[in-house]
């Protein structure tokens, strides 16, 4: 440890800010330059490959955003405060994002992305701000770290790195898996659909859970960190983790309001199985029989959505308009048909999300273990 030194988070970063081309120049717009903003890196995953807006070159030149490089690193700084990813390709980014680049010798854009992932609760107990909660250049000064050598930080990085890698292929293994769900569910009962199907609601096919949610504050969540933690659920994603749960089984989440439906208007859903806690933001779904959830996901991430979002500030999904959602009486050997086509699709799907919370655990226990010195790689 003699050769670890203490610092500021700062004195070893370069800190570059972001911005937006004026939006209604439509020549800004549209290009092939990646523009991020935190909704393009809030999964939690390492690396962020794609953005939902992309900019021209005449954007990039005429406004105050930077193109970042690959392996830079963007955490947001404004709202939804923390979020952080490396990115695959350079990319441009929002002014309510910082990019961030290990200043040359004395650390790698590596180590710094899984130092910041363990510090972002100390950024956040120190952001400085009103409304939102806003990490400034100023915040990265009064972090206080222990640094390795740079060697060091190489072995830090990579065994932290090889848990991401497997975590990663796990996620894409899913992905794939659901296409291949997608596809056969698309041509069964979208492709080859036939007109005589009678006309039904969702009510006749789901079961809704929402008189069970229970908020909580984010004091009454930080009380809650001892033991085994579970995940707390909202609108779009995990937000939290907390030691007691609501919910012990396999639920649709469904967005209700705030974020509810993706570009195309479909709805934003989230698979939640095992133990679990939600808030009031998302509504908590499970198929009826002879139906099985897989069944009822399939035909919501095809099922554009707009017609029974209501609020334009706001945009809301009450149960009313839930139910009323058109879903049709399907027949009984088509159901049963996907239900046992897709079953295998279903249980590995499972077991890979079961794999990768238990590489996630190991990878955060590891994480401040590493990062302090308390568990030394081999050089």
């Amino acid at each position: 440890m003699s050769s670890w030194r203490e610092c500021k988070l700062g004195e070893v970063l370069e800190i570059i800010g972001g911005g937006t081309p004026k939006t209604s120049i439509f020549e800004y717009w549209n290009g092939n330059i990646p523009w991020l903003s935190v909704v393009d890196f809030n999964s939690g995953k390492k690396y962020v490959s794609k953005t939902e807006k992309t900019i021209t070159e005449q954007g990039l030149k005429n406004s105050s955003t930077k193109l970042l490089q690959k392996n830079d690193i963007i955490i947001s700084a404004r709202g939804t405060v923390g979020a952080l990813a490396m990115l695959d390709k350079p990319m441009t980014f929002n002014q309510s994002c910082y990019g961030i680049r290990a200043k040359e010798n004395e650390a790698t854009n590596d180590y710094i992305f899984y130092l910041l992932r363990d510090t972002v609760n100390q950024l956040l107990q120190i952001s400085h701000g009103g409304v939102f909660d806003t990490i400034t250049r100023a915040t990265f000064d009064e972090i206080d770290i222990l640094l390795p050598p740079i060697e060091e930080q190489k072995a830090i990085a990579e065994v932290l790195s090889s848990l991401d890698d497997k975590i990663d292929l796990l996620h894409r293994q899913n992905q794939t898996l659901e296409n291949l769900a997608q596809t056969l569910f698309k041509q069964w009962f979208i492709e080859e659909a036939k007109e005589d199907w009678e006309a039904g609601t969702f009510s006749e096919v789901i079961e809704i859970f929402d008189n069970k949610r229970i908020p909580l504050s984010k004091m009454e969540r930080d009380k809650m960190k001892y033991g085994e933690l579970y995940p707390y659920y909202g609108a779009a994603q995990i937000m939290d983790y907390v030691n007691d749960f609501i919910f012990d089984g396999e639920y649709i989440l469904m967005g209700e309001d705030g974020t509810v439906r993706t570009d195309e208007g479909y709805p934003i859903l989230q698979y939640a199985t095992g133990k679990f806690w939600v808030n009031n933001h998302t509504h908590v779904l499970q198929a009826k029989e002879p139906y099985s959830n897989f069944f009822i996901w399939n035909y919501l991430v095809q099922k554009n959505i707009d017609k029974i979002v209501t609020g334009a500030v706001q945009p809301k999904i009450n149960q009313g308009n839930l139910k009323s959602l058109d879903f049709p009486k399907y027949p009984l050997d088509l159901i049963q048909n996907f239900n046992e086509q897709s079953q295998a699709f279903f249980e590995k799907i499972n077991q890979n999300k079961k794999q990768i919370q238990t590489l996630e655990n190991m990878r955060d226990t590891l994480l401040p273990k590493l990062l302090s010195g308390e568990v030394r790689v081999e050089i």
